[in-house]
């Protein structure tokens, strides 16, 4: 199955199985209290997304100072966004899994995994690991180009 199938699968799933949630969670406390939780989580998540928003910019700016690569927070930062989206998506499954988007351990761990992965590439190609030549070697060399 290719990614796109599974987005796709994901796309459709997910909101029956919030509306499933939501009216199973309706149903134990009441609509009242279950409006109030969602939009509660909506905005401890935006508070959230702010704080962590900012605390990830700094660490940013603070690698920059000392002239380190800012490998993990430009990766956290594509995170963040997805965490506060789906915060701010109603329901309970979507806040479970934005809030672990936006708790600095599971992030990092998160973006660990990508860049292990090699889930995310560079334009030019892999930073992360390097490929060896077909038989393995690499041979050094220099070469002369003559006018004719």
């Amino acid at each position: 199955m290719n990614p796109f199938q599974i987005f796709f699968l994901c796309f459709l799933a997910v909101p029956f199985f919030e509306i499933y949630v939501l009216l199973k969670m309706g149903s134990m406390i009441g609509a009242f209290p279950t409006v109030i939780l969602v939009v509660f989580t909506a905005v401890l998540g935006a508070w959230m997304l702010r704080q962590q928003g900012f605390a990830t910019w700094q660490r940013l700016q603070a690698g920059l100072a000392k002239g380190q690569p800012p490998v993990l927070e430009m990766i956290e930062g594509p995170i963040l966004l997805v965490g506060g989206a789906l915060l701010l998506t109603p329901g309970f499954f979507t806040d479970i899994l934005g809030f672990l988007c936006l708790i600095p351990m599971t992030r990092r761990k998160m973006a660990i995994y990508f860049i292990e992965k090699n889930l995310v590439m560079a334009a030019s190609g892999n930073p992360f690991k390097r490929s060896p030549t077909k038989s393995g070697n690499i041979i050094e060399g220099e070469f002369k180009k003559d006018d004719d």
